[in-house]
């Protein structure tokens, strides 16, 4: 009977469920000004940002913010990053706007109220998936094939924000399209739009050399508007933001004609599960390198239920889907936040610029905002991993262009099933076809290696050590056997045993241990035996569980490959002996037998 000391807490009960809760119970005040500084840097980075994702995908500014205060609560609550800060994403707008635009046809409720619904399934999917421990999923998508999806939606929204600096519409849909009509429309070029857009690049340019204490972001939107409220009537066809509503959003769930949900829904849940999945994986990718930094391990799958939490808060608060914010982490980071509270300083700094300073947001230029997503847009774009991979793995770089020219081709939503179909046919690659080795001794080295890669390896004559990296099922018995007898037969015709190292085989189905017994029948055709060794208690555990124990000769499997060659040479040396012995006409003597 366990004693009451054992018993968990109620606080700890609690912690299961939403792990922020006993952090915040915790919560040492010393930590508070770090946090609160930390906090308003994030909003500093959040307001700007929050505005331009918004239009990224085709809302008001003013929602933007509505989804940069309550999934920061929710992330607080339920995350087990202690740094991560969740919101609006470049990627993830691209993609809420390539799924919703055809759906809303050109009606902004149907727009907002299918955009929130987007937001719900995500953190339903999410927390589905937290359920059913597929935290894994985030390394599902390789780095390559997320590095190179993340390069084609960094092109495809400098492209979608090219015409807000040239003053005139893009209406083309897919890159090269828009390319196309970007260069037949360039001459149709508003002059003073194209000179604020200017002056936004440069201060995004130079503001960071100047000071890093506040966002640049900020700084251009700020001067930006300076600028337009400077010209006055000069400023007249420069579209700017316009009117932002004051006041926090309505708490609701988002409303939709119960004959447009059904029409759509199984659009809007392919296309919640492709963005739950790529916003997951990009999220992790920024909360475990910060908690690598900072020397703390996060836990993917409550992970996976933080980020569905702080989605369907998005989704009720007139928002629309959010992932992992890395500037705004970053930013966090490098202003000294050491915990979740600096999200909450920065969600109540977002909700009183909401609820008081909304006034100076309506002069800020659309051709600002432009600026500063193609900025965004190429901090997405990572030209160095591409490199890198190149260097370590051809095969790996190309894996990436793939994914870029798969969003090029056929849109971000659409990219995303090509992403995962790629990260499955890779995924089966590897399994199906995994590495295998005949091994031998090398001078001067410990232990057994590869004779392909060690030109002087030895192996004893009549022995072949084989190895199968990987499990042994259905989908690659063949490959094993093939493989296996290739090996048989370039050892030649003195071949006396296979010796199967048994460790790598992680696991076995029926076609595998079919195609091992097809192996053995193979060989004994040819006088070879097949022998095992390594998991040789695992295996008598198997069998005796399945009343086959008796129907195997376990002395022919051994618990090392060192063992297996030491009876070879026994076995082996004593044959040889005979033989010579019955070639010279006598018996062969007790130390010729080894008995």
């Amino acid at each position: 009977m366990p004693s009451d000391a054992a018993s968990p807490t109620p606080l700890e009960r609690l912690g299961r469920f939403a792990p922020g809760v006993p952090d915040l119970m915790r919560y040492r005040f010393a930590d508070l000004p770090h946090d609160l500084t930390a906090g308003l840097a994030v909003a500093a980075v959040a307001l700007p940002v929050g505005v331009a994702y918004a239009q990224l995908a085709g809302f008001d500014p003013v929602v933007g913010l509505y989804s940069s205060i309550l999934p920061l609560l929710a992330y607080a609550l339920f995350g087990t990053s202690r740094q991560l800060i969740v919101g609006p994403d470049a990627a993830t707008c691209a993609l809420i706007a390539a799924a919703v635009t055809p759906l809303a046809a050109g009606d902004a409720g149907l727009y907002v109220a299918f955009s929130a619904m987007l937001a719900l399934l995500a953190g339903l999917f999410c927390i589905a998936a937290s359920f059913l421990k597929l935290g894994a999923l985030a390394d599902f998508l390789s780095k390559p094939i997320l590095v190179g999806f993340l390069n084609g939606v960094s092109i495809s929204i400098a492209l979608g924000q090219a015409g807000k600096l040239f003053g005139f519409e893009v209406d083309a849909r897919g890159i090269l399209p828009r390319i196309f009509e970007i260069i037949a429309e360039i001459g149709e070029t508003h002059w003073p739009t194209f000179g604020i857009a200017a002056l936004a690049f440069a201060v995004l340019l130079l503001a960071p050399r100047v000071t890093r204490r506040l966002p640049a972001a900020l700084i251009a939107m700020v001067v930006a508007g300076a600028a337009i409220a400077a010209l006055g009537a000069a400023a007249d066809g420069i579209a700017t933001i316009g009117a932002v509503p004051a006041g926090l959003p309505a708490l609701g769930l988002p409303g939709l004609p119960l004959d447009r949900l059904t029409e759509a829904l199984p659009q809007l849940v392919a296309s919640a599960a492709g963005i739950a999945l790529i916003s997951f994986s990009s999220a992790m990718l920024t909360a475990r390198s910060f908690a690598a930094k900072n020397r703390y391990d996060i836990d993917v799958d409550r992970e996976f239920a933080a980020l569905g939490a702080a989605n369907i808060a998005s989704a009720l608060s007139q928002g629309f889907a959010i992932s992992g914010a890395d500037s705004r982490t970053a930013m966090s980071d490098a202003s000294g936040g050491r915990t979740r509270v600096a999200g909450l300083f920065a969600a109540g700094t977002v909700a009183l610029v909401l609820l008081f300073l909304t006034g100076p947001l309506e002069y800020v230029p659309v051709a600002a905002l432009g600026a500063v997503l193609i900025m965004a847009s190429v901090s997405l774009m990572d030209v160095a991993s591409l490199r890198r991979f190149w260097v370590i793995d051809k095969r790996e770089f190309t894996l990436s262009i793939i994914a870029t020219l798969g969003v090029v081709w056929v849109g971000a939503i659409d990219a995303i099933l090509f992403a995962v179909l790629l990260a499955l046919v890779r995924f089966v690659k590897l399994a199906a076809r995994p590495r295998t080795e005949v091994l031998g001794k090398v001078k001067g080295h410990a232990g057994l290696h590869s004779i392909d890669r060690h030109a002087d390896a030895e192996t004893l004559p009549g022995l072949v050590l084989f190895r199968f990296n990987g499990p042994l099922v259905f989908f690659n018995a063949a490959y094993f056997k093939r493989q296996a007898l290739k090996a048989a037969a370039d050892a030649g015709p003195d071949l006396r045993w296979m010796v199967l190292d048994m460790i790598p085989l992680t696991q076995l189905d029926v076609t595998g241990i079919d195609a091992i017994k097809d192996l053995e029948a193979d060989l004994a055709t040819r006088g070879v035996e097949l022998v095992a060794a390594g998991r040789r208690t695992e295996s008598a555990d198997w069998l005796r569980e399945r009343g086959m124990l008796e129907q195997v000769n376990m002395n022919r499997h051994f618990p090392t490959l060192r063992q297996a060659m030491r009876a070879f040479r026994k076995e082996y040396t004593a044959s040889v002996a005979v033989d010579r012995a019955t070639e010279a006409g006598g018996d062969p003597g007790p130390a010729e037998t080894g008995a």
